[in-house]
């Protein structure tokens, strides 16, 4: 049984050895570096800059709406020219192939060509395609901010999760020093019942005590590797080289007042400037349903050639005369259209774009005020945080002093084991509020950098 400990113990010294070395073989890694490498790397990020080219092509045809429509058109038929007289409504540019209508019946196969060049432009439309354009800038402006808006909230993932690190290594380093010590107890108690001193039971609950550090270990070290690994993922960083700077934690809580110091940038706040280009669109799309429903000016021309083997006699000649242009026609005019119903459909579509302008409004609000409170509760954590810092070395130092009292006295005789091991656990729990105090602040002040748009600022300090 003892074997089995010994070997347990030295294969937990031996993952301590390796994680420490690890740590000696790759230099801490500091915040604004790993920032770096997520804006460079995150697949997030490189999936929104993709599509403001999609938005920036699209706004590229929309400039094109302009243009207009040119088309050329060639046939040659072989068929009957027998008429009747009577209306019909044309199906596209067809030009008319009608001539006097005759008193009899003649279904003679003839020949005929026609060739035709077609003109048809929007010349002015009251505004629409400015309408079309400017939305379609919106468009960009708002992919632009979303892209933004991701690389912000990416930020703050990321400064959650090496904080998170940097607590996590000092709970490790902790947890090594609780192990440590429970070996030195487990040592003197080993001591102490060879010589009949204390009782064997003791060493039995020092042992579990031992286990138990070692597990919390385990438990923490694993702990380590998944939020590495979360950072890995978003940083294209090898997760083993992600070690936490422990030296820019210990910056941070030494300038309390430079840092109290920063000015909110809310203006050019990443969320702000998204949700405000989102009700800026919106906007821009109500002018444009305003202006998509105006009158249109078109300018309409077209020239045609045609051929038919009928001459101007009524004669039907043979099949090979019909083709070859014999008269030239040309066609140019200027209109208008506008359709009646078209006030109403507007009005419709006014309505719903309108009520989507004020949900995008509602929400521009909302943000702002989610931001004020988020900053006024970092502001009261801060200081909590701060004032926990103050109060914690007090308690430190007395847990040390009572841990190290206590063992002096049970090696001595003078307490038992359950004493000691209380100790033990407040100078554990002590160290870990510490861990913890200095987690807190670490969090509350980058929480109200990131919702003060000050991140930049923040990490100017860490040298």
């Amino acid at each position: 049984m003892q074997s089995l400990i010994r070997n347990a113990f030295m294969a937990m010294i031996l993952f301590m050895a390796m994680n420490t070395y690890a740590q000696k073989n790759n230099p801490p890694v500091s915040l604004k570096t790993l920032l770096d490498q997520v804006n460079q790397n995150a697949p997030m990020l490189l999936t929104d800059s993709a599509a403001i080219y999609i938005r920036q092509a699209q706004a590229a045809e929309t400039r094109s709406n302009w243009l207009p429509n040119l088309k050329l058109n060639y046939q040659s038929d072989i068929g009957t020219n027998n008429n009747v007289a009577g209306p019909y409504f044309g199906f596209g540019i067809i030009p008319s192939n009608s001539r006097g209508v005759r008193i009899g019946n003649n279904t003679t196969t003839v020949s005929a060509n026609v060739g035709v060049a077609a003109l048809d432009w929007e010349v002015y439309n009251f505004g629409s395609y400015g309408a079309q354009n400017k939305v379609a800038k919106s468009d960009i402006e708002v992919e632009q901010n979303q892209f933004l808006r991701s690389r912000y909230q990416l930020q703050a993932y990321t400064i959650d999760n090496y904080l998170k690190l940097l607590q996590l290594h000092n709970l490790l380093s902790i947890q090594a020093r609780n192990i440590q010590r429970n070996a030195e107890i487990l040592r003197s108690i080993r001591s102490l019942a060879k010589s009949g001193v204390r009782a064997g039971v003791d060493t039995s609950i020092s042992e579990a005590e031992l286990s138990k550090a070692r597990l919390n270990y385990i438990e923490l070290a694993n702990q380590e590797k998944q939020v590495q690994l979360q950072l890995s993922a978003v940083s294209g960083m090898p997760y083993q080289s992600i070690i936490a700077d422990t030296v820019a934690e210990m910056q941070l809580i030494g300038q309390p007042s430079v840092l109290q110091s920063l000015n909110p940038d809310t203006s050019n706040h990443p969320l702000i400037n998204y949700y405000r280009s989102v009700y800026q669109n919106s906007l821009q799309r109500e002018d444009m349903v305003k202006k998509s429903y105006n009158p249109k000016i078109l300018l309409e021309g077209a020239v045609w050639g045609r051929g038919s083997s009928v001459d101007a006699n009524d004669h039907f000649n043979s099949l090979s005369s019909g083709f070859g242009f014999d008269r030239n026609n040309y066609l140019v005019g200027i209109g208008i259209s506008y359709n009646l119903f078209d006030l109403r459909r507007r009005q419709l579509k006014l309505r719903t774009q309108r009520a989507a302008t004020d949900y995008s409004s509602k929400k521009l609000q909302e943000q702002k005020q989610l931001l004020s409170i988020s900053a006024s509760r970092a502001d009261v954590e801060l200081e909590t945080a701060g004032q926990r810092l103050q109060e914690i070395p007090n308690q430190l130092k007395a847990a040390n002093d009572g841990y190290r009292q206590k063992l002096s006295l049970y090696k001595n005789g003078l307490t038992d084991i359950i004493e000691l091991n209380a100790a033990l656990n407040i100078l554990y729990r002590a160290e870990t509020d510490y861990a913890q105090a200095k987690y807190a602040y670490s969090g509350a002040l980058f929480q109200k950098a990131v919702t003060e748009n000050q991140v930049n600022s923040v990490l100017n300090l860490l040298k």
